[in-house]
C-alpha cells in the first residue's frame, strides 16, 4: 500500500481479486454480462460504460466494484423518479415491484445497491470492497432495470439518445 501521491506505483494486481480473475484479461469474461443497449440515451450509455470500467479494474482496485455498484445506482434512482416521482429510492423500488415493473429478485438487489449507496453518501463506509462477481450482478440488474424503464416509457425522451 502507499500513503503519498509522489511516487504512485504502476497498478498490481489487488490480491483479493485472485479469486475471480488470475489476470486482468479475465475480467474482460467476468463484465460480458454487461450488455449496454445501444437504445439508451447517451449519457446514460456512458454512466454505464463508466460502471463497466470500474468494475474492470476492481482487478487492480477492488474497492472500485462498490463505486460502479454506487454510480449504477444513481441511474436507477433518476429513471425511477422519471416514471414514479417518489420521495426517496426505498419507496420507487416498492412502488416498482408492487405494479409488476421490477422482479422479486430485482427488487432484492437494487436494494442492496441502495444500501451501498447509503453507506457512501452518509459516510458510514468509506472503502467498502466486496466480490467482484456480486458487484458485476448489481450492476447488470441496475442496468436492466435502467432499459426496462426506458423501452416503457410513455415516449417522452429523458436524455439524448445516438443517431
Amino acid at each position: 500500500m502507499y500513503t503519498s501521491s509522489a511516487d504512485l506505483p504502476w497498478p498490481v494486481p489487488d490480491p483479493r481479486a485472485r479469486h475471480w480473475a488470475g489476470q486482468f484479461s479475465d475480467m474482460r469474461t467476468i463484465v460480458e454480462p454487461l450488455k449496454i443497449p445501444q437504445s439508451l440515451p447517451v449519457n446514460v450509455q456512458r454512466l454505464f460504460e463508466t460502471c463497466r470500467e470500474l468494475l474492470r479494474f476492481s482487478y487492480y482496485h477492488l474497492e472500485f466494484g462498490p463505486a460502479a455498484v454506487y454510480t449504477s445506482i444513481t441511474a436507477v434512482e433518476a429513471a425511477l423518479r422519471e416514471r414514479y416521482q417518489g420521495r426517496n429510492l426505498n419507496e420507487m423500488i416498492g412502488t416498482a415491484l408492487a405494479d409488476g415493473t421490477l422482479t422479486a429478485e430485482q427488487a432484492d438487489r437494487l436494494h442492496a445497491g441502495r444500501q451501498i449507496r447509503n453507506r457512501y453518501s452518509h459516510g458510514r463506509t468509506m472503502h467498502p470492497a466486496m466480490a467482484i462477481p456480486f458487484a458485476v450482478q448489481l450492476v447488470v440488474v441496475a442496468l436492466e432495470v435502467v432499459a426496462l424503464l426506458d423501452t416503457s416509457d410513455s415516449g417522452e425522451d429523458v436524455g439524448t439518445h445516438p443517431a
